[in-house]
């Protein structure tokens, strides 16, 4: 049952209600066709009264931001650009091999210069388009990219699951087994919210010819790992993509990144960066091992991401970490020359970490996306300057893209808004609004009256930064409880931006002042910040958290928070810190605490999938430095317990099991303190399925409205035990 708050005074907005979250078009990257006038995209939903999800690929008119349906439901897995006029797209389906896929092309006949309708209606209206298909696969396949080098070519590189001999896996026709026994000698044991099987994710090239006016498929498509050192996948499971691998301009080379191959890799994160020629003659070799030619810097020795051909072919940028072991370590940026085999650091000095990057036209300037102070912001750098410089300043860049102009097709939203599309001018520093989810879902509507304020402190040792949102129809004449957010990774954040899992905008419309802090540990503020948290999880970002709140309670610009009417939620690291202040001071200031997949017992964490993460964060192995391990341990203070706790933990998450969750909870029930447990068996460490969601939603909405409301109503308390609740915590 979804407790309504809003009969209670603090109790502002309703704009946004967990159905209008979880029920709004999400919409993927928008990505321009050659001319740079049309951009195709995805947009998912689900409707809360048929129980059923719809999606379909858009057409955007990048002149005047108007959209048209082009494909509609999920047959259609992924569309690609080959020309103006053209799209090429992998249909799920074979009609032929059960099992396999195909791939199609969907040809639409080019309106006149004299259409007076708007270009995209014409493009897409234009009766029905000639849709064929032009290669059956043998196989599921992803990650659909591709070039076209000559008139009436198209060199395209898709993804499939391979055996180990390298043959493609086609899960309909793999032999049947009578049992379900898996057994191991070396790690991973399972990854995320999977087992580990024998097959992995493999590259294959292919080449469509013109035949007559229709595209074919040359001859069978070539798995590009075959005779590789070691076993080789790419892209990375379990989040690897097409930002994997790159194809040259001239559809000879194919770039690509995958753990090396010698290291096991639950214990290491170097991953190395290959090439190898796209018609597979030869093996793919790494160009990132000693030996090259790297200007004088070390060569690193991390995780290497992005790598992207420039657009004469003549040089592949990549993102490269320094540290192995270290998944949050900074990344940097490395170019390396076709011709010569050197590798050349860029912007050493530079202290933010890019996520993506992108070649300009001439090759000469790469745009980077890097978090920068709670939000994700778009970075331009000379190959011959010193430093990259920010020309974006506000959201969150979730994607960009060239066109003809110079100007950056962008896709970006917010803390009030999914992903919108803009275009964007880096000269003049201009956003020509092309579509703003708030303007066109009526889910979103209005979402600009909720207030994001920034704010700062003195932290343990440097300031710190975080985020105060507002509830629509806010007045600060009048108190408003508080939901004390703090995030996961460690090394994460909070950013500008938009997700339909841990929103604090929700927060807000459902009453509360949301306050999101990004303690010591969290990324965008500099490396030395992010790695200050070694060795220290319940140290410097606990008190951090300490000082954000004595900061705002002592601070009368924020009189309007009601301090003795608030609860604290986290999930990940968060949860880990919300069963760490259970039994700390910090802890007894709120009614109530929510723990979504958090962390129990630190000596416990060696039972997670990936074991470089413990050896890193608490500086060492748990044999030979155990201390470590216990000092931060929230296991090591139950005795304080007392606060009334939420625990959320789900059966597919390997990264922290469920046993952490259920400790807390049969701990909690044992002490006799007002709990609640919440499992999913089929969810890993996120809740991702729509119903799923709602159900999380309105479960953690009803635990921190009930203790709130009683705190509010303290009286008149709804029931007896909540009153003997409350008295107890006092004393506490």
């Amino acid at each position: 049952v979804l407790v309504s708050s809003c009969s209670l005074s603090w109790c502002w907005g309703n704009l946004l209600r967990s159905e209008d979250l979880l029920s709004a078009p999400r919409r993927g990257e928008a990505v321009p066709n050659r001319s740079g006038s049309l951009a195709v995209f995805h947009v998912s939903s689900y409707s809360f009264d048929s129980h059923s999800s719809a999606s379909s690929w858009n057409l955007l008119d990048l002149g005047n931001g108007d959209t048209t349906v082009l494909f509609s439901g999920p047959i259609v897995q992924e569309v690609v650009w080959l020309d103006d006029e053209s799209l090429l797209y992998i249909n799920g389906t074979n009609s032929d091999i059960e099992g396999g896929s195909e791939l199609w092309i969907a040809k639409y006949s080019k309106p006149s210069e004299r259409h007076t309708i708007p270009l995209h209606k014409a493009w897409a209206s234009r009766l029905t388009p000639i849709r064929y298909k032009a290669a059956s696969l043998p196989a599921s396949v992803l990650n659909l990219k591709t070039v076209s080098p000559t008139e009436g070519s198209v060199s395209f590189v898709v993804s499939a699951l391979t055996y180990p001999n390298g043959t493609i896996y086609n899960s309909e026709s793999a032999p049947k087994r009578l049992d379900t026994g898996l057994v191991y000698e070396s790690l991973f044991v399972r990854h995320w919210d999977a087992y580990d099987k024998p097959e992995k994710s493999s590259l294959f090239s292919g080449v469509l010819s013109l035949d007559g006016d229709r595209f074919r498929l040359e001859k069978e498509i070539k798995n590009l790992m075959v005779g590789a050192d070691g076993t080789i996948e790419t892209p990375i499971a379990p989040f690897g993509g097409t930002d994997d691998f790159d194809i040259s301009p001239d559809g000879q080379t194919v770039a690509f990144v995958s753990k090396t191959p010698y290291l096991n890799p639950a214990n290491h994160t170097q991953v190395l960066v290959y090439t190898v020629p796209f018609d597979g003659s030869s093996k793919p070799e790494p160009i990132n091992l000693e030996g090259k030619d790297t200007g004088g810097y070390p060569l690193p020795e991390g995780a290497a991401s992005f790598p992207k051909f420039s657009p004469n072919g003549g040089a592949l940028a990549y993102l490269q970490m320094y540290m192995n072991g270290y998944e949050s370590d900074q990344n940097n940026v490395f170019i390396y020359r076709m011709d010569s085999s050197s590798i050349t650091a860029l912007w050493k000095p530079w202290d933010r970490s890019p996520g993506g990057l992108l070649w300009s036209g001439d090759g000469n300037t790469i745009y980077l996306t890097a978090e920068s102070y709670g939000r994700v912001r778009i970075f331009e750098a000379r190959i011959d300057d010193d430093t990259p410089k920010e020309i974006t300043a506000e959201g969150n860049i979730a994607a960009l893209h060239l066109l003809p102009s110079g100007d950056l097709l962008i896709s970006r939203n917010s803390l009030t808004s999914s992903i919108g599309y803009f275009v964007f001018n880096p000269s003049s520093k201009h956003f020509k609004t092309l579509l703003l989810p708030t303007d066109v879902d009526p889910q979103l509507t209005d979402l600009s009256k909720i207030t994001v304020e920034d704010f700062s402190f003195d932290g343990a040792e440097t300031k710190v930064h975080g985020f105060i949102v507002k509830p629509s129809g806010f007045d600060s004449s009048k108190k408003t409880r508080l939901a004390f957010l703090i995030h996961g990774g460690p090394q994460g954040a909070w950013t500008d931006s938009w997700s339909t899992r841990w929103n604090p905008a929700l927060f807000a419309e459902a009453g509360y002042i949301a306050v999101a802090v990004n303690p010591t540990g969290s990324t965008g503020y500099g490396q030395a910040f992010t790695d200050a948290i070694q060795n220290q999880w319940g140290g410097l970002p606990y008190i951090d958290l300490i000082k954000s709140m004595e900061y705002l309670e002592n601070t009368e610009e924020y009189n309007y928070i009601d301090f003795d009417n608030a609860v604290a939620l986290g999930a990940s690291y968060g949860g880990y810190m919300i069963n760490y202040i259970q039994g700390m001071p910090l802890g007894k200031k709120f009614q109530a605490l929510v723990c979504h997949d958090g962390s129990f017992a630190s000596q416990n964490i060696y039972s997670t999938d990936e074991l470089y993460f413990p050896q890193r964060e608490f500086n060492g192995t748990l044999w030979d430095d155990p201390e470590n391990y216990s000092k931060w341990s929230p296991s090591a203070h139950i005795k304080n317990w007392g606060t009334p706790q939420f625990v959320i933990h789900n059966a597919l998450d390997f990264r922290l099991p469920i046993s952490e969750g259920l400790s807390v909870f049969n701990i909690l029930q044992s002490l006799g303190i007002p709990s609640k447990f919440l499992t999913f068996p089929d969810e890993n460490h996120w809740v991702l399925k729509p119903e799923n969601s709602l159900v999380w939603h309105r479960e953690v909405l009803e635990w921190i409205n009930r203790w709130t409301e009683a705190r509010a109503n303290r009286g008149a308390a709804k029931t007896g035990k909540v009153q003997t609740v409350l008295r107890a915590r006092d004393k506490l």
